[in-house]
């Protein structure tokens, strides 16, 4: 892979080269030419577009857009779906079951790559499909000087590795190896502008659009199993017998429980007796 992208990088210098050598002008007279009017600066116009907007469904409206992106021309770069909840309640259905009402956004997000010059009826088309457009926007930025100054820059790394070209046989073999490194530099660098120069190509070529596009809250039914453990509770009736019975238990146990503490029982009332005695006598005392 390398190995390709160093071929690459070295065609790419040589056809500037070339194009420079063809040209036959330096960065300094064409210029001149472009102040005095000679020659005329291709515009470099870079569109970009934004939209938000509702729609009636949004899976339908993400297909619609795929088809007419096709039509165009043009691709989607990046697209999402997602729902958002909203408001979730349940209420009781049956006794063993309950209705889970959700509430919840639809949204979507297309990102897409449009002709430039197919933009403005990419945008209407968008716009007709819409229930209600909440923004609309489209900016235009201009790279023209950028790019004239990426191609002069270019051009003046072109000559400058043509003139080092020369002046290197008469080099001695010492400062050779560091008329190959300005050389590498000049190159890397060149490189680097004709990139920047194809990437304002691409984009002023194909328009990027940002489509941010929902529909009306959703309200989804669904029968779902009672979670609720207190609704598993038998009917009253049957739960007041249920009670009879456990009170009627109560009762026994606590009977069974007196007659098991009897010993308890006799020294209670054995002292309760001996206590009425014990007032007794010293009541008669007093009379006394």
């Amino acid at each position: 892979m390398k190995k390709y992208l160093i071929y690459c990088v070295f065609a790419i210098t040589a056809f500037g080269c070339n194009q420079s050598e063809k040209m036959g002008e330096s960065s300094a007279e064409i210029l001149d030419k472009i102040e005095n009017g000679d020659t005329v600066m291709e515009a470099k116009i870079i569109k970009t577009a934004d939209m938000k907007f509702r729609v009636k469904d949004v899976q339908s409206t993400k297909e619609k857009l795929s088809a007419i992106l096709k039509a165009e021309g043009g691709t989607i770069a990046e697209f999402t779906i997602s729902s958002n909840i909203q408001n979730t309640e349940k209420v009781k259905y049956t006794a063993d079951s309950l209705l889970e009402l959700t509430s919840y956004r639809t949204e979507g997000v297309i990102i897409a790559k449009v002709p430039s010059e197919k933009l403005d009826d990419f945008t209407n088309k968008v716009a007709r499909m819409a229930v209600f457009v909440d923004n609309q926007s489209m900016k235009f930025d201009d790279q023209s000087l950028s790019y004239l100054t990426n191609e002069l820059k270019s051009i003046n790394r072109a000559e400058v590795v043509a003139t080092i070209k020369e002046q290197q046989s008469k080099q001695k073999a010492a400062s050779a190896s560091k008329s190959v490194d300005q050389q590498l530099t000049l190159k890397d660098e060149y490189v680097d502008r004709k990139m920047q120069n194809m990437s304002i190509d691409s984009r002023v070529e194909y328009s990027d659009v940002s489509l941010n596009f929902y529909q009306d809250n959703t309200v989804k039914q669904l029968i779902v199993g009672n979670d609720s453990l207190s609704d598993y509770k038998p009917p009253f009736f049957q739960r007041l017998v249920l009670n009879l019975q456990n009170g009627w238990f109560i009762f026994k146990e606590l009977v069974l429980l007196l007659f098991n503490m009897w010993s308890i029982l006799v020294l209670i009332v054995a002292g309760y007796f001996g206590y009425r005695y014990y007032k007794k006598q010293q009541k008669k005392n007093l009379l006394t």
